[in-house]
C-alpha cells in the first residue's frame, strides 16, 4: 500500500514541478503562463473539436509507449518506438499495395499481422542483441530508429514511389476501401479502439497471466529467474516482440486511418513521445491510457498556441522535454522517502 502511495506521490509531484518549471519558461517569452495553460487546456479538451484531435493523437501515443513499457518489465529499456512504427507502417503500406484489389477485411487482415510482425521482429532483434551478446538495448534501439527512418526515405523516393507525388514523395495509395473508417460522425477513428483494446489485452497479460508474473520476476532479478528455472531467454524476446508489434500497429493505423500511403509523415516523433508516455504510466499497460490523453493534449494544442501566443512550432517539444526529464530525475527517489517506506519489524 505504502509502495502505490509513494508511486502516486511522486509521479503527482514531478508533473507539478513540471508545470512549474513550464510556467517559468512560458514567462520567459514575455507570455502569461496562465494564459498560455489556459490556451493548452483549450486545445485539448475544451471542445468537442479539440476532444477529437487529442483522441486522434492518443491511439499511436498508446501503441508506441507499449514498445518501451512491455520490455521495461522485463529489466530493458528500449527507445525503438519510432523505429518500430516506421517499420510497421511501411510494411502495411507495401502489403495494402499488393493485394489492394483483395476484400477489404482481408487487406486490414493482412496490413496488421505483417505490420506487427515486421515491426515485433525488428524490436525482438534489440532484445536478442542484448541477451545473446550483451548489447546495450537503448543504443541498439536507438540506432534502428535511425536506420527505419533511413529505408522508409530510400524506397518512398526510389522503388515505390508514386509518381504523381511530386512535392510530398510517397509510395502508391492503399486504396481509398481499404481505410480505416471514422467512428459515427467524428473525425475520430477506429484506431483509437485498437489501441485501447491493446492496452487493456497488454494489462491482462500483465497482471493477471503466469507470462505476466514470470516477467516481473525476471525484471526484478534475473539471476533469481534463472535460478528457479524460469525460460528467460523466451521471456525477454517475447516482450521485446509484443512491445515492437505494438508500435508497428500504431504505424499500421497512420497509414490506414490518416495517410493512405507511407511517406516522411510517418516519422512524426510519436516513437520517443511514447517513451514519455511509459515512464509517466509507470510502464502499467492500464496507466498508459490517462498519459497518452494528456500527452495528446498537449500535442492537439500546440497550433493554438501558435495563433493565440506567437510561440514557435517547437515549444510543445520544449514542454514534452521538460516534464520527461523531471520525471527521469524523479526515479532517483523512490525508496528513498523515510515516511513512505515499510516499517522494519526488527527494532
Amino acid at each position: 500500500m505504502l509502495k502505490t502511495v509513494e508511486i502516486w506521490c511522486l509521479s503527482l509531484g514531478a508533473l507539478l514541478l513540471s508545470m512549474l518549471l513550464i510556467a517559468a519558461f512560458i514567462f520567459s517569452t514575455g507570455n502569461s503562463p496562465s494564459e498560455v495553460f489556459y490556451s493548452l487546456y483549450r486545445g485539448a479538451f475544451g471542445s468537442w473539436f479539440s476532444w477529437q484531435n487529442t483522441l486522434v493523437r492518443a491511439a499511436p501515443l498508446m501503441l508506441t509507449a507499449l514498445c518501451t513499457a512491455l520490455p521495461a518489465r522485463v529489466g530493458l529499456i528500449v527507445i525503438g518506438g519510432e523505429g518500430a512504427m516506421v517499420v510497421g507502417g511501411l510494411s502495411a503500406a507495401m502489403i495494402g499495395i499488393a493485394i489492394q484489389d483483395a476484400p477489404s477485411f482481408m487487406v486490414m487482415s493482412a496490413m496488421m499481422v505483417v505490420g506487427g510482425g515486421c515491426a515485433g521482429l525488428w524490436i525482438f532483434a534489440v532484445g536478442a542483441l542484448r541477451h545473446y551478446r550483451n548489447v546495450n538495448e537503448t543504443i541498439s534501439s536507438l540506432l534502428l530508429n535511425y536506420i527505419a527512418i533511413a529505408v522508409l526515405n530510400f524506397l518512398v523516393v526510389g522503388v515505390l514511389k508514386d509518381p504523381a507525388t511530386l512535392n510530398n514523395p510517397s509510395t502508391y495509395s492503399i486504396g481509398e476501401k481499404n481505410m480505416i473508417t471514422s467512428i459515427g460522425d467524428s473525425s475520430v477513428h477506429w484506431g483509437l479502439v485498437y489501441g485501447l483494446v491493446v492496452c487493456f489485452a497488454m494489462w491482462f497479460v500483465a497482471r493477471r497471466t503466469t507470462f505476466g508474473f514470470a516477467a516481473d520476476v525476471t525484471g526484478g532479478n534475473i539471476r533469481a529467474a534463472r535460478l528457479v528455472g524460469l525460460p528467460v531467454a523466451k521471456i525477454v524476446l517475447l516482450s521485446c516482440f509484443l512491445g515492437g508489434a505494438a508500435a508497428g500497429l500504431a504505424g499500421v493505423i497512420e497509414i490506414a486511418a490518416i495517410q493512405g500511403r507511407a511517406n516522411s509523415s510517418l516519422n512524426a516523433g510519436y516513437g520517443y513521445a511514447g517513451i514519455l508516455v511509459a515512464f509517466l504510466a509507470r510502464h502499467n499497460p492500464l496507466a498508459i491510457i490517462p498519459y497518452a490523453l494528456l500527452l495528446g493534449g498537449i500535442q492537439a494544442s500546440g497550433g493554438l498556441l501558435q495563433r493565440t501566443h506567437d510561440l514557435p512550432d517547437a515549444t510543445v517539444a520544449v514542454f514534452q522535454g521538460i516534464i520527461f526529464m523531471i520525471i527521469l530525475s524523479s526515479e532517483m527517489l523512490y525508496g528513498r522517502i523515510k515516511f513512505l517506506q515499510p516499517k522494519s519489524m526488527i527494532s
